[in-house]
């Protein structure tokens, strides 16, 4: 390839020849003013083949940019904050646009763009995953005999007169596993038994919430323990679009949203709708990340690399606090945007819950 400084051309190369035993056709001079030019010899064809991709102008770059951070800040506020700054119409408009400016820009097309989030090829079947470290079952508190009956179980156990708990709601939905590695997302598995799940990294690559990157700031490894599930106003849109196309309507949250995840063809999935919560993690390495010694601050942790956390939590002490937290969650139960099955309690200090084990 030869440029010259008065005339930008791209001439065959010097190999050219040994390309094809027949004589060579005409050659012509290609500008590469306006276009990035590149020669491949293929060997099927015995032919030497020109491809060439637009540049990318300084303006549309910073414009598919600026599209790829609103979206996804719309969908935090959306699936997340439960605070939707635009319509439907308007993130659609935002979502074509960014399509169409991908579409012309193949190379503005990166992985982790919202545009990706939209299903790929059926699958034939999941593919089995063992957890690197176990997904136990989270046991639930329904009443307020089961919070005393814990509380003295912590106590008894540590010596303590009292101690600080994180308290959550329990999701109803679907445990999963989401593993970052150098902040990229990787893999996604379903609970299963605790011990062997299945892979559904492309079905929950189509879920808005879960982010495909994360920040610098990211361990090297991070597996993130959450519950993808479906907001109350997406199921109640599902029901009536399902309806009003004389299809089978679903009995609750929960079990639209274990259909929309098991579907083998991921272009479902990404029509329903999903929301995730994260609530810990499974294998960690830290790297130069110190890690937290409390449930809270993983949990702030965790929302700093910009990972859905439930605003819902909180730090209480005591079997009071147990209690509190319980009846104030019980008592807006029905205006949370999405269903929960109990609250879940956990101590507070990592270190007393390698102590105490699982209680």
């Amino acid at each position: 390839m030869t440029i010259g400084a008065r005339s930008p051309t791209l001439r065959w190369p010097r190999f050219a020849p040994r390309c094809r035993s027949r004589p060579l056709p005409c050659v012509r001079r290609i500008s590469i003013r306006a276009v990035r030019a590149l020669y491949a010899c293929s060997v099927s064809s015995s032919r030497l083949k020109f491809v060439a991709t637009t540049a990318v102008p300084a303006k549309i770059a910073q414009r598919a940019a600026k599209l790829r951070t609103d979206l996804d800040a719309h969908n935090y506020r959306y699936y997340v904050e439960d605070t939707p700054a635009v319509s439907d119409a308007e993130y659609d408009s935002l979502f074509r646009e960014l399509e169409a400016i991908e579409r012309d820009y193949p190379a503005l097309a990166t992985p982790d763009s919202p545009t990706q989030r939209v299903g790929g090829q059926p699958a034939t079947e999941f593919d089995p995953v063992t957890h690197r470290v176990p997904m136990l079952s989270l046991n639930n508190a329904f009443a307020d005999e089961e919070a005393e009956a814990f509380d003295r179980r912590v106590r008894t156990a540590l010596g303590v007169e009292r101690v600080d708990y994180a308290v959550e709601p329990k999701f109803d939905g679907l445990a999963v596993s989401l593993v970052y590695e150098q902040g990229h997302f990787t893999l996604g598995a379903t609970r299963g038994d605790g011990y062997t799940g299945e892979n559904v990294t492309a079905n929950l690559t189509t879920v808005r919430a879960i982010p495909m990157r994360l920040p610098a700031a990211a361990p090297p490894l991070l597996e993130v323990r959450g519950e993808v599930l479906m907001l109350k106003r997406d199921f109640a849109a599902l029901n009536a679009a399902q309806g009003s196309a004389g299809e089978k309507t679903f009995v609750n949250p929960r079990n639209a949203a274990a259909g929309a995840l098991r579907q083998l063809d991921s272009t479902i999935t990404a029509s329903r709708r999903l929301a995730f919560f994260a609530y810990g993690v499974g294998a960690v390495d830290w790297g130069d990340v110190k890690p937290p010694a409390t449930q809270d601050a993983l949990l702030k942790l965790l929302t700093a690399l910009r990972l859905p956390i439930a605003s819902q939590r909180s730090v209480v002490r005591g079997l009071e606090g147990l209690l509190g937290y319980y009846r104030a969650i019980g008592g807006k139960r029905d205006n949370l945007p999405f269903q929960i099955d109990g609250v879940v309690y956990k101590v507070n200090q990592f270190e007393h819950q390698e102590r105490l084990g699982f209680v």
